[in-house]
C-alpha cells in the first residue's frame, strides 16, 4: 500500500554560474556551501539530469521521477499525466544575476521536439528584489525581419534593437518561447518554465571563464527560434491587493497568481485537475493539512499533490507566495 501524499518539499540543488552572486545565501538566506557563487537554486525539477530529491517526511529521498510512476494522476492530475506521463511539466528556480545572463532565446515546442526530443521553453519571472537602477531585456524595441536582426547581429549593434525594462521589485515578465531575453546585473528573481533546459545563447558580452574561454555561442539555431515581431507592453500588468490571490500569468504551460497574505487563510483546490506549487518569496507560513504542521519559509518551495484539496495557511507575521498550477 503506497504511502499518503502529502506537502512535499525537496531538497535545493544549487548551481554556480559564470554570472552568479551571493544573493541565494545573503537574501534568501539558502547555504549553498563551497560554492564560488549561486547563480541558480532548482527547487523542483522534473529535468532528467538534476531531479529533485523529496526532504522530510514519509517520502523522504524520493526522487520526483519514482513518484510520478508511483502515484501518476493522484500526483499530477489526470488531464496532466495523460498530457505528460511520468515527466514532470514544470521546473521551478530562483536566479541571482550578480552581473548580467547572456542574451538567450528558447525553442518552442514543435522546434524543440524536432531537434532536442524535449519540451519548448515558455517562463515566466517575478522579481524579488533588485539593486537600484537594475534592467532586463526582453523581446525587441521594433519589429524585425530575420537579415535585420542578421545585420545587426554581424555588425556589433545587436543591443540597438532589443528592448531593455526597469525590473523592481514585484514586476513580472512573462516570456514565451521565442522571446529574445536575458536577466540584468542586480537582479534575484523566482522563475517558473516548462521542463525544458534548452537556451540558445546569442552573446555572451565577450565574457571568458576560469580557463580563458569564451562560451559557446547558438548564433544558426537561434535563427528558427526566435519571434522578430514587436510587442506593445512586455512587462505583465496587474494590481497588487493584499490577502487576496491576483492572477499574473496564463498559459496552456502553467497559471501562476501571487497571495501577500497579512493574515492567515484557507485554499480549495478541489476544482483544480492539477498539482500547485507555492513558491515562497517572502515572510513565513504553515500549512495545516490532514492534522499535520507543514512549515513553510522565505526561499522555499512546496508541491502540493492532486489529492491535497484543501489546507488551511496559518502565519504570525504574513507572507508571500506564488502559486503554480496547470489549467
Amino acid at each position: 500500500m503506497s504511502t499518503a501524499l502529502y506537502p512535499l518539499k525537496f531538497k535545493t540543488i544549487f548551481k554556480d554560474k559564470i554570472w552568479g552572486g551571493q544573493k541565494i545565501k545573503t537574501y534568501l538566506h539558502k547555504d549553498f556551501g563551497n560554492l564560488p557563487n549561486c547563480g541558480e537554486t532548482w527547487e523542483i525539477s522534473g529535468v532528467k539530469s538534476d531531479v529533485s530529491i523529496v526532504e522530510g517526511g514519509a517520502l523522504n529521498g524520493e526522487s520526483l521521477a519514482d513518484l510520478l510512476v508511483q502515484y501518476g494522476a493522484d500526483l499530477v492530475g489526470e488531464k496532466v499525466y495523460k498530457h505528460f506521463g511520468n515527466i514532470f511539466p514544470l521546473l521551478v528556480k530562483f536566479i541571482d544575476a550578480n552581473e548580467d545572463l547572456s542574451i538567450r532565446v528558447h525553442p518552442n515546442d514543435e522546434l524543440a521536439k524536432k531537434r532536442h526530443n524535449s519540451f519548448g521553453k515558455t517562463e515566466m519571472w517575478y522579481i524579488i528584489e533588485s539593486d537600484p537602477g537594475s534592467t532586463l531585456i526582453a523581446g525587441f524595441n521594433k519589429e524585425l525581419t530575420q537579415e535585420e536582426y542578421l545585420e545587426k547581429f554581424n555588425s556589433g549593434h545587436l543591443m540597438d534593437v532589443l528592448n531593455r525594462e526597469t525590473a523592481n521589485e514585484g514586476d513580472v515578465f512573462f516570456l514565451p518561447a521565442g522571446r529574445v531575453h536575458t536577466i540584468g546585473a542586480g537582479l534575484l528573481l523566482a522563475e517558473i518554465q516548462q521542463t525544458s533546459d534548452i537556451t540558445y545563447r546569442i552573446y555572451d558580452f565577450d565574457r571568458v571563464d576560469a580557463n580563458g574561454n569564451k562560451r559557446e555561442l547558438h548564433t544558426e539555431e537561434a535563427l528558427a527560434a526566435i519571434d522578430y515581431k514587436y510587442y506593445g507592453n512586455y512587462k505583465t500588468k496587474y494590481t497588487p491587493e493584499k490577502d487576496e490571490t491576483v492572477e499574473l500569468v496564463s498559459c496552456p504551460y502553467f497559471t501562476t497568481s501571487v497571495l501577500d497574505a497579512t493574515e492567515g487563510t484557507s485554499k480549495d483546490y478541489s476544482n483544480l485537475d492539477s498539482f500547485v506549487i507555492h513558491v515562497c518569496l517572502a515572510g513565513a507560513y504553515t500549512i495545516k493539512y490532514n492534522g499535520e504542521s507543514y512549515p513553510v519559509k522565505m526561499g522555499e518551495c512546496i508541491l502540493l499533490p492532486k489529492t491535497i484539496d484543501k489546507i488551511d495557511l496559518e502565519t504570525a507575521g504574513g507572507f508571500k507566495i506564488l502559486e503554480s498550477f496547470i489549467a
